[in-house]
């Protein structure tokens, strides 16, 4: 069956609902959500229940799109507080990591190529950009999983893992484009051509990223739309503008827009609980948009053909090439153990990103290109069965995993920003109520205030007289403390 615009719309909403159904069941045994969509991907394309989406082209640009959106909203959730300690570690793995791993996987790959009887036979140029297609790790996986799994880590490993991921597209991106250029012009690499390109891809990437960002908050908090709902839209027209105004600068549109997303997360901002909503929600579909229009776009008995090859790339991509490049980036940072390490080189996800970027060479139509994708596509569901499904158990045995903190409050009620204070909530015990069962004769610190109390199923508005129970539970408001702030 071939897509039309007359079966589009029940095709794409009856492979969403499969999508979803499935990921439940799937999410009880420990798979990967994403995986999941992938597979489903797989089951209703051409080897499956045959349906026909062979555009390598459309699979771009709906990869295109699904970025910029998931890497804005990890933005918007990655606290610089956070990110501050490991700024420098993150940034070591999502440049000189990605080299490292470039060069050694296209090294390995070339080595089978000229001395094995593997089914590929590759020029050097060719091997690297197959390596480039898969160096850097990818945002939507490591995002998805470490907040799906609400993975708590020790040592700040993840906000360090989830900066990488959103800074190392770049470049993977750089290297493989210029990889694509020498090809086909039949020109000679130039080291130094390579780095001022990336160097304007950074700089710009960076520059528009903040700016977009400032003029973002500025707008958002200052343009009072007549309805609320219009704001989540307005942010994500920005989104676009960040990424397209990037790209025609030539800088990386995808680092602008995390970097976007970064700043207007970390800032004071009207009808955030609007525009989170919207943003995850916006998220989730266009993951599962990208993740089944590339299942649909594989062959997986072409995929087989590679599946030795595929393979042996993929176990050496894990357990050599990443450990070298994280463990060598890593090396000045005394204070970082050695479980830490050994984590983060475990946590090299590779996902939708390299299979995106495995589509250029297909679009280009580099020789051998079709092979690098059905390469690219085979190590990435290895990655995602053996890494992706590991995780949280590799964090326990290494002894680096934390009790998961708490999110929001039991009554579900949010402050907006402008409001310069913070909810509390609290369960009442019988030591409390020791010198009183009355909210008077309770010791609440000045600048306290209790709310609300919950009782079972009931809400009361409290006063002095109120008498409390075992058990109930209080809301308290506070002031921000200046120290806080």
């Amino acid at each position: 069956m071939i897509f039309t615009a007359e079966n589009i719309l029940l095709i794409g909403a009856i492979l969403i609902f499969s999508s979803i159904l499935i990921s439940k069941t799937g999410y009880r045994f420990g798979i990967p959500t994403l995986l999941l969509f992938l597979l489903v991907g797989m089951g209703f394309g051409s080897d499956g229940l045959g349906l026909q989406f062979n555009s390598a082209s459309e699979a771009q640009f709906i990869g295109m799109i699904a970025l910029s959106i998931i890497l804005f909203t990890g933005g918007m959730d990655t606290k610089i507080r956070d990110i501050r300690p490991v700024m420098a570690q993150g940034i070591l793995l999502s440049t000189v990591g990605v080299l490292i791993t470039t060069l050694l996987t296209g090294g390995f790959i070339y080595f089978l190529s000229i001395y094995t009887s593997t089914q590929i036979a590759m020029p050097l140029l060719t091997c690297l950009l197959l390596a480039a297609t898969m160096s850097s790790t990818d945002s939507a996986s490591v995002f998805n999983l470490l907040r799906s799994q609400k993975m708590n880590l020790k040592e700040n490993l993840r906000p360090m893992l989830e900066l990488e991921s959103g800074s190392n597209d770049p470049m993977a991106y750089m290297l493989t484009i210029a990889l694509i250029q020498v090809i086909t012009s039949g020109s000679d690499l130039h080291i130094g051509v390579i780095g001022q390109n990336l160097l304007i891809q950074f700089f710009f990437g960076g520059v528009i990223g903040f700016a977009m960002g400032q003029f973002a908050i500025w707008l958002i908090n200052k343009i009072e739309l007549s309805n609320s709902s219009l704001y989540p839209i307005l942010l994500l027209s920005l989104v676009f503008i960040t990424f397209t105004v990037t790209d025609l600068l030539k800088g990386n549109g995808y680092l602008a827009v995390y970097i976007t997303g970064v700043v207007v997360g970390n800032a004071r901002l009207a009808y955030r609980k609007e525009i989170n909503t919207f943003m995850n929600g916006l998220t989730w579909l266009f993951q599962i948009v990208m993740f089944l229009s590339l299942g649909l776009l594989v062959n997986p008995h072409e995929m087989l053909e590679v599946a030795p090859v595929a393979l042996l790339i993929g176990l050496f991509m894990i357990v050599v090439a990443r450990p070298i490049s994280v463990f060598a980036c890593l090396l000045p940072f005394r204070k970082m153990t050695n479980h830490a390490r050994w984590f983060v080189a475990w946590v090299g996800l590779r996902g939708a990103v390299p299979i995106i970027f495995a589509t250029y060479p297909v679009v280009a139509e580099i020789p051998g290109s079709n092979q690098i994708f059905n390469i690219v596509f085979f190590i990435t569901l290895l990655s995602l069965i053996f890494q992706g499904m590991t995780i949280a158990s590799g964090a326990r045995v290494l002894h680096l995993d934390l009790p998961e903190e708490k999110e929001g409050n039991e009554f579900g009620v949010e402050l907006p920003d402008e409001i310069d204070s913070q909810l509390m909530d609290q369960t009442l015990t019988a030591e409390m109520l020791e010198n009183g069962n009355r909210l008077v004769d309770m010791d609440i610190p000045r600048g306290t205030l209790v709310m609300l109390v919950k009782r079972g199923n009931e809400f009361i508005i409290p006063n002095g007289q109120v008498e409390l129970q075992v058990g109930d539970k209080l809301l308290y408001i506070s002031e921000n403390r200046k120290e806080d702030k």
